[in-house]
Order: C-alpha cells, then sequence, then structure tokens
C-alpha cells in the first residue's frame, strides 16, 4: 500500500509517498481500507516533533480517519468485515490502510459521507468535550469563540449554537467571518483590524463572556481572559500561534474565574465510554441537521503536504480532506 512517510522531523515539505507493507490488527483492533483521511493542527506538530505524542520514525501522519474494516483483530465485537467506520488513529492516517483500536471506531450512520465523516470526530468531540464536559456550558450563556473559522472553531460554533448560547465568533478576515456567520454565530469580531476587548464589553453590555474557546494562544488569550464574566471558564484548546500565552493568575482570582485545560486526546484513552456517549449525541446533532461540517479543500496523498502547510499557514477555512 502508499503511504505519506515522516521519516526525519521537519516542515511538510520533506513528507514522501512511499510503498509499504499492509499492517495487520492486533487483539482489539481494526483494520480499515481509508477513504478519507481528516487534516488537523496535531499533523503539523507531530512531523515537528512538537506534539504530546511522539512516535518513532519513519510513521505517517494523519489522526482521523473513514474506510472500511478489512480486518479485524482476536476479541473486537460488533464490528464485522465491509462495516463502514470512522476513527481515530492518531497517527497513520494519511495512507490506503490503518489499524485502529476498535474501542476508538464508529460505524458511520446512514446519510454520513465519508469525507463528512473523517472531518468530524476529533474537531467535533474535542469542541464537544471542552463544552460541555469542562465548560459546561448552558443556554443563554455567551460563548466567544477565538479562531472561529477554523476547522475547531466552526465546529464549537456550531455545539454553543445547538446547547443555546449566544455564540461570539471572533477571527482574522471578514470573509473568515461571513463562513462563522453561515454557521450559527449571532455576532463577529475581526481581530485583525478592532480592539477585542472593547469589541466584546460593547457586545456585552460590559459584562463580559461567560466561556472562552481558544484553539489559538499568543497574543489572543489575555485580552479574551480579561474580558471574562464573573464565573467565567477559559478553555485552554491548543495553540495555533505557536506561542504559549503566560495569563497573571491574579486576573481569574479578580473574576472568580476558571483557567480550563482540555486534553480531548487523553480524555478519550482514559474514558473511552464517555467518549462513545459524546459522539452518539453528536451523530444525533447531525441526522437532525444541527450540525454541518465545511470541507474546504481536498488532496491526494501526493498533494497531502500541501493541506498541512495551509494549517500552519492559518490560510485554511473549515475542514481540508485528504483522499489516499
Amino acid at each position: 500500500m502508499k503511504a505519506l512517510l515522516c521519516t526525519q522531523h521537519g516542515d511538510p515539505e520533506l513528507l514522501e509517498v512511499r510503498e509499504v507493507a499492509s499492517p495487520e490488527p492486533g487483539a482489539g483492533q481494526l483494520r480499515v481500507d481509508i477513504h478519507a483521511a481528516g487534516v488537523n493542527f496535531p499533523d503539523s506538530l507531530i512531523i515537528r516533533n512538537l506534539y504530546q505524542f511522539k512516535p518513532p520514525l519513519p510513521f505517517s501522519p494523519g489522526g482521523e480517519i473513514a474506510g472500511v474494516v478489512s480486518a479485524i483483530g482476536e476479541g473486537v465485537k460488533g464490528f464485522q468485515l465491509g462495516d463502514s467506520v470512522m476513527a481515530l488513529c492518531g497517527h497513520g492516517g494519511f495512507a490506503q490502510q490503518a489499524v485502529v483500536e476498535a474501542a476508538k471506531a464508529v460505524k458511520i450512520p446512514p446519510g454520513v459521507s465519508m469525507e463528512m465523516a473523517a472531518s468530524f470526530t476529533m474537531v467535533y468531540a474535542t469542541s464537544y468535550h471542552g463544552l460541555v464536559d469542562r465548560a459546561q456550558l448552558k443556554a443563554g450563556e455567551t460563548l466567544l469563540v477565538l479562531g472561529a473559522a477554523g476547522g475547531v472553531g466552526l465546529s464549537a460554533v456550531e455545539i454553543g449554537k445547538a446547547l443555546g448560547a449566544r455564540v461570539i465568533a471572533a477571527a482574522s478576515s471578514d470573509a473568515k467571518l461571513e463562513v462563522c456567520r453561515a454557521h450559527g454565530a449571532d455576532d463577529c469580531i475581526n481581530y485583525s483590524r478592532e480592539d477585542l476587548r472593547e469589541r466584546i464589553k460593547a457586545l456585552t453590555a460590559g459584562k463580559g463572556v461567560d466561556v472562552v474557546y481558544d484553539p489559538v494562544g499568543g497574543h489572543l488569550a489575555e485580552p479574551a481572559f480579561r474580558s471574562i464574566a464573573w464565573r467565567g471558564r477559559f478553555l485552554v484548546i491548543g495553540f495555533a500561534l505557536g506561542d504559549i500565552p503566560a495569563i497573571p493568575l491574579n486576573l481569574a482570582l479578580l473574576k472568580g474565574a476558571s483557567i480550563v485545560g482540555v486534553f480531548w486526546g487523553a480524555f478519550v484513552a482514559k474514558e473511552p465510554a464517555a467518549f462513545q456517549a459524546d459522539m452518539a449525541q453528536l451523530l444525533a446533532w447531525v441526522r437532525e441537521g444541527k450540525l454541518k461540517p465545511r470541507i474546504s479543500a481536498r488532496y491526494s496523498l501526493e498533494d497531502a503536504p500541501k493541506a498541512i502547510r495551509a494549517l500552519m499557514d492559518r490560510s485554511a477555512v473549515g475542514k481540508l480532506v485528504v483522499l489516499p
């Protein structure tokens, strides 16, 4: 089979397509013939040896896939050969086949395409875990989403609306914010030309926002936290800008606010039953039409490095998929 391999740590342009042996599933595992693979920000980190998980070289990036079960390991129940599944694999997804843990696979419901399934789990389940499990966002509260036009940002916008919150989307261009409005954002802030704090103050009549969803980090984190309401919750999702911010802890004291870490990968590993329950709710919302993943571009296996580069340059809107 073909796979896009990282043979040395570095930029995506160093990745190369090679022929490798087909993987065989072990106990508790499935082999999936991959039809589509989602592109996510951790892919840009893992190839540069900057991610929490550091697989040995050589490896293929790509942490979420959709495809057809072609082999079943010992002890696996609930799956059959030929089942269409969406699954998390951590790495190895930018290939024609991958082995996944059966506990991290879900059957694709009717009406959901392979491309949608491959674009769904990581961003929507991360946002659901953050907004529901960690922030306990309630109907009527106000949610601020930074980097709102990216894959994970748009998922937070949609889930916030599904939960009954007022959603303020913040992004770097008017074009990106138009996409956010199309996905349900109530108000928008262009932080490339507007003062984030002043705009939040105006939109909330000085109260501030109840929950901040921050996958961006960098210089936006502190003004967002300074704009949080009493008993607000600041969700640490990631650091797309590259810099890890240092927020003065006296702000948390003065606002009675919480800084809440959202390490979704560890949550899936430590609480697999809770992950499956989250997925059941998310897929129910898909069937109800409340969640509509936006796929903005598709790439061949050979062009997958360009997709990773687009995420690194923050030029991507919505989700990108690789079609092996």
